[in-house]
């Protein structure tokens, strides 16, 4: 469908066709921190418009279609709501975006690449020109008008989202390792189960002109997709934190926002703070909101009722940013929350609590996310010519899907070009003699587990026995990565370091196997009552 915009004497209409992009491609301006100052928001202009129901489709407000009360709008900092008649106002600086909160049973439109196309930026001098990729082009005076399509969107209780970690890219070719590795897999299983899907950040590898081809491919999934910013998404020849999001404003809007999905509320991240290259110190960034920032996060939060699920979108592990204890004491008290970050490539649970500052009843649970890229693309090429990229916690790369329903949710991950039934793996030896069953050990790398997850083992019709979490290198990452450097005249990027890997556990083969093959079956159980199983064959010798 072809969508137009049209300027008037009394208003501008904003629609959506990639062509007007010019009035949707941009976004929220971004954290600032502590050594930059705020836009002035005394000296701003007050921007108006309507959040309308857009009956017809075309992105344009006509006569007839109603404006949507009660919706909240923001600048980035404050939030207002629409009155009855959905007209809003807000101040803008020239450097400012305005969007739209959406709220349940509505949805902004998507460009042609999925993409919500829920902002506006007001830019009239457009991005700084002297940076290599482009940021958002002029958008002229602030039109008299800002309006914001929206339809009706029907979000049962129980939704699933799609969850991708650092898909990374450096460049065309490693979106087609994307394209063939994980997106086929989706489209063939999963797109008509999930409602929207989420990139946790780095959604390239500091080539910021791979945006757009990685756009293209994941939007084959055909679900909306948003997006958080990560340390490899941003303008590096950026003076500072605020001029260093200029390009992923273009492509994809606001660094940090919110929208409800069904009964859940969802706020985006952006927790990479870039520090420009100054008296003699090198540019670098680290992880940080800074006090703009955690100002809308304040002023969003009080409107969200305290029994509501709030799930936290970022790229660094919460763990690793700076002033995350402001951010705590946000969402502390609430009964329901939880956060989702990638960056490390690799997959755990994180349960935090006093020792870092914690000041909640319950410890509050942070998952940081399978990567789609497993460990940037290295390794040895498989028979398909795609890097194995396997984690540096002996994890396959991959992506998560997440359930949520009211206050609850379950995570499952999804290994690429897999079945969904791959959960762990199995370290058995393929022969023992009987004088050794006794003492040989079984190891399980159950990717997804957390401290809540219990194990248990058994052979054949033994009892089941538990097994016991500890936390040790992956044998086989550790013997692949030795196989893999002994090999000469090598094409491809060596595997890293290894990570002690949390999710192991452990067991001895229960005593008194007969001889002859065996099958080892390991039972990983969830809290939620999730169950996954995993199979191994071990021979039995008799002793010579």
């Amino acid at each position: 469908m072809h969508h137009e915009t049209f300027r008037s004497p009394q208003s501008l209409r904003v629609g959506l066709s990639l062509t007007t992009f010019c009035f949707f491609t941009c976004c929220l301006a971004s954290h600032l921190p502590a050594h930059e100052p705020a836009p002035d928001e005394n000296s701003s202009t007050v921007a108006k418009g309507m959040v309308f129901e857009d009956v017809n489709g075309n992105g344009v407000r006509e006569p007839q279609e109603p404006g949507i009360p009660d919706v909240r709008v923001s600048n980035g900092l404050s939030i207002t709501r629409t009155d009855d008649r959905g007209r809003y106002a807000l101040p803008v600086t020239d450097d400012s975006i305005l969007f739209v909160i959406k709220p349940r049973g509505w949805m902004s439109p998507v460009n042609d690449q999925n993409l919500p196309q829920f902002y506006y930026i007001h830019k009239p001098a457009g991005s700084p020109s002297d940076t290599r990729f482009a940021g958002v082009a002029p958008t002229g005076p602030l039109p008299e008008s800002v309006d914001f399509p929206m339809h009706r969107h029907a979000e049962p209780d129980r939704f699933k989202a799609l969850l991708f970690g650092d898909p990374q890219p450096r460049n065309v070719r490693e979106v087609e390792y994307i394209a063939h590795d994980v997106i086929e897999q989706i489209i063939a299983q999963e797109a008509h189960d999930a409602s929207f899907g989420v990139t946790l950040g780095d959604i390239v590898f500091d080539d910021l002109s791979v945006m757009e081809p990685l756009n293209q491919a994941i939007a084959l999934i055909g679900i909306p997709w948003y997006n958080v910013i990560g340390n490899h998404d941003l303008n590096t020849d950026a003076p500072n934190d605020r001029l260093s999001d200029e390009t992923f404003e273009r492509h994809y809007g606001p660094s940090y926002y919110s929208f409800d999905h069904g009964p859940t509320h969802f706020i985006v991240l952006d927790d990479v703070t870039w520090v420009g290259a100054h008296d003699g110190q090198r540019a670098h960034y680290h992880g940080g909101l800074g006090e703009r920032q955690l100002q809308f996060v304040r002023n969003d939060l009080a409107e969200i009722p305290k029994d509501q699920l709030v799930v936290l979108l970022m790229h660094i592990p919460l763990t690793g940013v700076q002033d995350r204890q402001e951010l705590y004491r946000l969402i502390e008290r609430r009964p329901a929350t939880v956060s989702i970050s990638a960056h490390t490539h690799y997959m755990e649970h994180r349960f935090i609590g006093a020792e870092d500052g914690w000041m909640g009843p319950e410890r509050h649970h942070h998952i940081v996310n399978v990567t789609v890229c497993g460990s940037w693309w290295r390794g040895q090429p498989d028979e398909s010519g795609i890097p194995h990229a396997t984690m540096s916690d002996g994890g396959p790369n991959g992506y998560s899907i997440m359930e949520f329903d009211g206050n609850r949710y379950s995570l499952e991950l999804r290994a690429a070009r897999r079945p969904a039934e791959y959960q762990m793996n199995i370290y058995a030896p393929e022969v023992v003699p009987t004088s050794e069953v006794a003492t040989t050990v079984i190891l399980a790398n159950v990717f997804a587990a957390s401290d809540k997850t219990k194990c248990w083992l058994r052979v054949g019709e033994t009892p089941w026995q538990a097994m016991q979490q500890v936390t040790l290198r992956d044998p086989a990452f550790l013997a692949e990565r030795s196989r893999e450097a002994a090999l000469v005249n090598r094409t491809w990027t060596e595997l890293p370091g290894p990570h002690a890997t949390p999710h192991m556990y452990r067991a001895m083969l229960p005593t008194g196997l007969p001889p002859g093959t065996h099958a080892i079956e390991i039972k990983a159980t969830e809290q939620d009552g999730q169950e996954h199983f995993g199979r191994r064959i071990l021979r039995v010798s008799g002793d010579n």
